[in-house]
């Protein structure tokens, strides 16, 4: 009773004009006075009062954000009223996603999405600051998905955050880059004010734990953490960084002032970013000194990207032997963390599924539905018995007849398609041809022409220009010529596979001489064996200097600058052989990594070809017992593709 008096003094009261909003959430100030109060006391006695003090005025003064608001604060005092250290019941969880299922509900009404992915971080705290972080991890991933299907920017960018914290707290920074990627591309390419407010410096400082410690990708990325830093908790993170750089470049001078400066600065501290125990090491590997008890550093420096910054430094300073002392102590303790995080999963599991909360009283309940379950089966069998044997053997008859009536029409239906396949395939291959043929061949009549012009009419070099590009385009009318050819051979069975020894770096050297000529000018064709010595392998050379001549003539028609490498070895997979062709060319969008190596596929109807290099390369590797691919890892920029053969 006293309640509902309060509820309504309140509306009177809130009936009075309002207030400006001079606060940071842009809410009637009256309201922010209540919900300052009930956040300092979620979880407490005294809340109620506060909160219904709160949604009193809001509903009062049309306040939607502090309604929004109000159930907010209900969700955080259910989780707040739980200690970490008390095991969940089910009646805990049904609060807090009860209260979590509302806030969900009036945010995505009143359109203040921000508060919709908060609710949902705040109840996957809540599993994760009780051991339930499989659940944890389920519902954040959930929560991206969703935000994906909505299209939604504000829950990319906040899911995916979240998504980064989880996956580096357990070292898995390569899935954690993922999500990092895709935050900084939202926050790139938003106009959400929401989100442009925020900071990416701490991404970009994330995004550099995913390199290798040391490499140009992770100094990138700190300079771009420094670019865009809003604050001063920012700069502290990437000092931080740059302090480990200065370390890692052995700049000792200016390591220990950026190092001194971080140790006296509170907020450094508070932030916790690297224990103390991070800089008496760095302090002793620097000047020269050496650090034992690999162990004990390992515990005490706690992060993943801590103990891998320790050994780099260690490495560079000459001392080797702790550097993979304290590596193998991070390997462990992965081995250690993915071994808990299994037996985590099947105990959350087995919570989840209520194996440990089961009553006595609740299986004799069960037992005896069974059985009543069983009765009332056993009676609906006899009497449906009689009407099914009819029914089953009308439906015999009718389905033998239908699967012959199926059977005719798949066969007339798939002799349709292959006619109209074929029919597809011969069109476009003429369309096709017509057009490649055409391109060097007008080339050859048109300079043959200008040759045939009286002696004068051009000097010499201008000539042999002329020449030369007669002789290129008949080189290419030749390849497309041999590229048919080879696939009408294949398909007929007539291409054979001889196989002889032979010395692998004289075959590919006879493959660059042979595809040089189709460079584009400014880019480089270079062959790097892993082996300098000659390397005998059993397969048909002129097979495998087909492929490779198609790999490299590829690269060239797709690279205008920079470099094509070939490269060989024996190590890469074991008994086999590894050449690759990397370049620097416009690359290949990896959902077309498998599209690429079809018939007639073509990426770019501009570039010169059949279509049918790749596939050929693919079919002759096949019969020789070897495999091609294009390596989606690789770039970009350009594109790297691979051929593995038996040795």
């Amino acid at each position: 009773m006293k309640r509902t008096l309060l509820l309504l003094l309140l509306l009177v009261l809130a009936g009075l004009p309002s207030r400006a909003q001079n606060n940071s959430y842009d809410i009637d100030d009256e309201c922010y006075r209540h919900f300052q109060n009930a956040e300092l006391t979620a979880g407490k006695p005294e809340y109620r009062a506060y909160g219904d003090s709160l949604l009193a005025r809001a509903l009062a003064v049309g306040d939607k954000k502090a309604e929004v608001l109000y159930y907010v604060m209900q969700l955080k005092d259910e989780i707040r009223k739980i200690p970490h250290s008390k095991p969940l019941t089910r009646q805990d969880d049904q609060r807090v996603e009860d209260a979590k299922n509302i806030l969900l509900e009036i945010s995505e009404r009143y359109d203040y999405m921000q508060y919709y992915y908060y609710g949902l971080e705040l109840t996957q705290n809540y599993y994760y600051n009780h051991g339930r972080r499989a659940q944890a991890m389920r519902l954040a991933e959930d929560a991206y998905a969703d935000a994906i299907r909505r299209k939604n920017e504000y829950g990319i960018w906040h899911t995916s955050r979240y998504l980064v914290s989880l996956y580096r707290s357990r070292g898995d920074f390569r899935t954690a880059k993922r999500y990092i990627l895709d935050a900084l591309r939202t926050f790139e390419t938003t106009s959400d004010p929401t989100i442009r407010r925020q900071s990416p410096a701490r991404l970009y400082c994330d995004l550099s734990d995913t390199y290798p410690v040391g490499s140009d990708s992770m100094y990138i990325n700190i300079d771009r953490a420094a670019e865009t830093a809003m604050n001063y908790m920012d700069s502290v993170r990437v000092h931080f960084y740059q302090t480990v750089r200065h370390a890692l470049r052995k700049e000792t001078d200016a390591y220990h002032w950026e190092a001194n400066k971080l140790r006296n600065d509170p907020v450094f501290v508070s932030m916790d970013i690297a224990k103390p125990i991070f800089f008496e090491c760095v302090d002793v590997l620097v000047d020269g000194g050496k650090v034992t008890n690999p162990e004990r550093i390992a515990e005490e420096l706690s992060s993943y990207r801590n103990v891998k910054f320790v050994a780099n430094i260690a490495e560079n300073y000459g001392d080797g032997d702790f550097a993979f002392a304290l590596e193998k102590q991070l390997v462990d303790r992965i081995e250690r963390n993915l071994a808990s995080i299994g037996s985590g999963n099947i105990e959350e599991m087995n919570a989840v599924l209520g194996n440990t909360e089961l009553s006595a009283s609740l299986r004799e309940k069960e037992r005896d539905l069974a059985q009543t379950t069983k009765l009332a089966i056993a009676l609906l069998v006899i009497l449906l018995v009689g009407a099914l044997v009819a029914t089953v053997l009308r439906i015999v008859s009718l389905r033998k007849a239908q699967k012959k009536d199926e059977a005719v029409i798949a066969k007339l239906t798939e002799a349709n398609e292959q006619v109209r396949l074929a029919n597809e395939t011969k069109t476009r291959f003429v369309q096709n041809m017509s057009h490649e043929v055409r391109t060097p061949l007008n080339a050859i009549v048109g300079f043959s022409q200008l040759l045939s012009l009286p002696d004068g009419s051009f000097p010499e070099e201008e000539k042999a220009e002329f020449a030369n590009h007669i002789v290129n385009n008949s080189k290419m009318l030749n390849m497309l010529l041999d590229d048919i050819l080879n696939a009408s051979s294949m398909d007929s069975g007539g291409y054979s596979i001889l196989l002889e020894d032979c010395d692998c770096h004289f075959v590919c050297n006879a493959a660059i001489n042979s595809a040089e000529h189709r460079l584009q000018p400014g880019v480089t064709m270079t062959y790097k064996p892993e082996e300098p010595g000659p390397v005998h392998i059993q397969t048909d050379p002129r097979r495998l200097q087909q492929i490779l001549i198609n790999y490299l003539t590829n690269a060239c028609k797709h690279t205008t600058e920079g470099s094509i490498v070939l490269t060989s070895s024996t190590t890469a997979e074991p008994g086999r052989i590894v050449f690759a062709v990397e370049d620097t060319g416009t690359g290949v969008p990896p959902d077309k990594a498998e599209a690429i190596f079809g018939r007639f596929t073509k990426l770019n109807e501009f570039v010169q070809g059949t279509g049918l290099g790749l596939s050929i390369c693919r079919e002759i590797a096949e019969k020789m017992g070897g495999r091609v691919w294009l390596d989606t890892s690789y770039g970009p920029p350009g594109a790297r593709f691979v051929l593995s053969l038996p040795l």
